[in-house]
């Protein structure tokens, strides 16, 4: 890789020539980072690493080591750092909302990427790409949003929607409204998702006797729920695999 090239690599520009005794302590900690991407991908770097190369863009000319560690302490790992919202990122020593809105375009760039593997397969022969979409979506969400696959004949995505938000433990369902939305997209089948930002998973009483009327409300139509789906910051929980439908 030439000269110019390291100065591009993860977005810095071109920079007037800068004597050795001038250059700031984590000069060449960077171009080291950067031959070890290079060399060994990013098995050979760890979390707090890989924040660092890829805040080089965002932070150009300040030492990211200390950011990106300090967001690890604050939201625990590299998927709730990503999952943590802009204001929240903002505030981390060092970041600024600069940095924090492009730590949410790679998340949002991530999510893209599951959703898109969705579309055009058999959602139930794709089940663990299902549960790894939607943990990225709203396992990290600081409020409750009620969301619903909707499929089609062959079980293949039709449109993903989020029907409701609420509050940090409770959203508001309407049962008739998600079988009119299903009846309008010609839905054979729909998958119901919502999270709990407390982190568990586990299914309330509340939770139980919604699914229950809902599917109840959607049978005499034709629209099968395959599944509700729960997910929180420790797992999921899926309705059918508790016999809860």
């Amino acid at each position: 890789m030439g000269a110019d090239d390291e100065r591009v690599f993860f977005g810095e520009g071109p920079t007037l020539p800068i004597r050795q005794k001038d250059k700031p302590h984590f000069h060449g900690h960077r171009d080291r980072l950067r031959l070890r991407f290079a060399d060994g991908g990013s098995d050979a770097l760890s979390d707090y690493e890989l924040l660092e190369l890829y805040l080089f863009r965002a932070i150009p000319r300040a030492d990211t080591k200390a950011p990106a560690k300090a967001l690890l302490k604050r939201f625990g790992s590299l998927a709730e750092v990503l999952g943590a919202p802009e204001k929240l990122l903002g505030e981390v020593p060092g970041i600024g909302q600069a940095a924090a809105r492009d730590l949410k375009l790679v998340a949002t760039l991530a999510q893209r990427m599951l959703k898109a593997e969705l579309h055009g397969r058999q959602v139930l022969s794709s089940w663990s790409q299902v549960i790894d979409y939607c943990h990225a979506v709203m396992a990290f969400e600081q409020r409750e949003q009620f969301r619903i696959l909707f499929l089609d004949k062959k079980n293949q995505l039709i449109e993903d929607e989020v029907q409701q938000t609420g509050t940090v433990d409770h959203t508001p369902v309407y049962p008739r409204e998600i079988v009119r939305r299903a009846l309008e997209l010609s839905a054979s089948a729909v998958i119901l998702v919502h999270n709990h930002p407390s982190g568990d998973p586990t299914p309330s009483r509340a939770d139980i006797e919604m699914t229950k009327t809902i599917v109840e409300t959607a049978a005499p139509l034709g629209i099968v729920i395959h599944d509700h789906i729960i997910v929180g910051k420790s797992g999921h929980v899926s309705f059918k695999g508790l016999q809860l439908i």
